[in-house]
């Protein structure tokens, strides 16, 4: 069967859920036995959100093959359960980048280069390649608005890709917003009917409506809508507000979207096997415990930046039955004062990754607590490292242990600037004089990690070597590491040629472990990632014993100060 395209398209405002919805019909389309794939295309400049603000853009997303990526990818690859790489999210920045490397290179022969065609035709092929193995369904994704101005060569693109792979091969779904006026008691059509109208306006006419609303429609509603946007009858679907993400895809099911989608595009008629979701919302509503993390970092004021790690933890909670309940901590606000009123009542310390010197100290702080208190803990990738610095400053007593990110000059660098590391998948020493940008600075994508054996992380993988993703430019320095083990800290993993340390974990402490990577990103809902469930399982045995935490007098003792 030749390879049949999805265009979702949003309107009137971002942030809707395209990502969820698109990510949801292509786990209804595997449902039913197809092979599919997915795609995002983000219409901003920058060539990849490797160095966007998380603040602005939200969590970066990282690949096998070591793409910076759109968060929208952990959704596709959660939903779907299937790898994503560098085809799968291409931007505006990345799309002029490859045109005009072809203009300075002769490709064009010396013709002007335009949007049309030559712009749009590298969107095209970029589309094009995210289908190379031939799969039943390509599901794209056009991030932003319809309407706004850098939207716009995507959307000509696969207005052409209609003409060009044939209508009975090609399927437009727009998602829109049908606000509920509560006030009013009413739901306002007008903002999908001029958002379909801009959509009309630039040749794509939308096979389905799919309404974002925080009620259900009616069928008058639908019919409504269908009659002023041109489309079947049977083709606007309710998007309601669910209290889960993991309920969308049961939710869209119930609506029968996925058996439209299969009507329009010609799809085998099959029933989808949704035993396996059904099983999983079941559990989400259905816990026997509850556990209260902590997740110390510094872009806590956007949920985004770290949603993969978010999810992760909600997947754990599922494996174990119990429902985690994140606080989440600005670490730069986070003191010797206030450090037991903020951290007393979890039971569970969490510090993610990060870049930068801002709200260390207070990192420091959490991690003290969680070493000193027996409290589970659980660091990732900076997280790890300012683990290590803690555990030298107050334990190793080592004077001026930092990380060469935060001084460069520093006297003790327990956690240094990597100048070599062996990228596996170009079988190739990389030294850092040779890299040119940013991003070819970092250690990106997926590793091999040799477990060492009784240890916690062996206890959690139950095999002797795995493969985790990275995206860092500092390490532990093994110059360090004789004293660190003297002390008690276990180098439970590392690199085969044992030069890199991966996971780090305390011996007499009942779960503290620090890994170098981003376990995260390979966690989904079906397959919970073990760290993340051991950890879970960690707090949530914490809770049960009922631990007390350090007293006022007890942190006025060891940090310097009141709660």
């Amino acid at each position: 069967m030749k390879t049949k395209f999805i265009f979702i398209t949003g309107g009137v405002l971002s942030s809707l859920g395209k990502g969820l919805a698109a990510a949801s019909i292509g786990a209804l389309l595997k449902a039913r036995g197809l092979s599919v794939t997915i795609q995002k295309l983000d219409p901003y400049i920058n060539v990849d959100p490797g160095t966007m603000n998380p603040f602005q853009h939200g969590e970066v997303f990282v690949t096998e093959d070591g793409a910076e990526t759109d968060l929208d990818l952990g959704h596709y690859e959660r939903y779907l359960d299937q790898p994503m790489s560098q085809i799968n999210n291409f931007t505006s920045g990345r799309i002029y980048y490859s045109v005009i490397s072809k203009e300075r290179r002769g490709d064009y022969l010396g013709g002007t280069v335009q949007v049309i065609p030559h712009v749009t035709d590298e969107i095209k092929s970029a589309v094009l390649s995210v289908a190379q193995n031939q799969e039943d369904v390509a599901i794209i994704e056009i991030g932003g608005t319809v309407g706004d101005i850098e939207s716009l060569p995507f959307l000509e693109a696969i207005r052409q890709l209609r003409s060009d792979l044939g209508k009975e091969n090609v399927l437009y779904i727009h998602l829109t917003l049908v606000p509920y006026i509560k006030a009013a008691g009413e739901i306002k059509t007008k903002p999908t009917q001029h958002s379909v109208k801009e959509l009309r306006s630039i040749g794509i006419q939308a096979d389905i409506i799919l309404c974002r609303c925080e009620v259900d429609l009616d069928q008058e509603i639908k019919s409504k809508i269908a009659l002023f946007c041109n489309v079947d009858p049977d083709a606007v679907f309710t998007a309601k507000d669910v209290q889960s993400i993991y309920e969308v895809p049961l939710m869209l099911y119930d609506e029968g979207l996925d058996q439209k989608v299969a009507i329009l595009l010609k799809l085998p008629a099959k029933n989808p096997n949704l035993q396996a979701w059904k099983g999983l919302v079941h559990r989400l509503h259905h816990f026997k415990n509850q556990v209260r993390i902590a997740i110390v970092g510094k872009y806590v004021n956007l949920k985004e930046s770290y949603k993969s790690l978010h999810e992760a933890l909600v997947h754990a909670g599922l494996e174990n039955e119990t429902q985690v309940v994140l606080t989440y901590i600005n670490s730069q606000e986070l003191t010797e004062h206030n450090l037991l009123k903020k951290l007393e009542s979890v039971h569970g310390i969490l510090v993610p990754g990060g870049f930068g010197s801002r709200g260390i100290e207070g990192k420091l702080l959490a991690i003290r607590y969680a070493r000193e208190n027996s409290i589970p803990f659980l660091g990732i990738c900076l997280g790890m490292q300012c683990a290590v610095i803690e555990f030298a400053r107050n334990v190793l007593i080592m004077e001026n242990a930092d990380s060469q990110e935060f001084d460069p000059d520093v006297l003790n660098p327990v956690i240094y600037l990597m100048t070599e590391w062996y990228d596996f998948r170009n079988q190739s020493v990389q030294k850092r004089e040779t890299c040119s940008h940013k991003g070819g600075t970092m250690r990106l994508g997926a590793y091999p990690c040799v477990l060492k054996p009784e240890t916690k992380a062996m206890q959690a993988y139950n095999i002797p070597q795995v493969m985790e993703r990275h995206r860092h430019r500092y390490e532990f320095n093994l110059k360090y590491a004789a004293e660190f083990e003297a002390k008690g800290m276990v180098l439970s993993g590392k690199s085969p040629d044992e030069k890199l340390v991966e996971i780090i974990e305390l011996k007499d402490h009942p779960w503290f472990l620090g890994s170098q990577f981003h376990p995260e990103f390979k966690s989904n809902p079906m397959r919970p990632h073990p760290l993340f469930r051991d950890f879970v399982r960690a707090a949530e045995k914490n809770a049960a014993s009922g631990v007390s935490p350090l007293t006022e007098q007890e942190v006025e003792t060891e940090f310097g100060g009141t709660a």
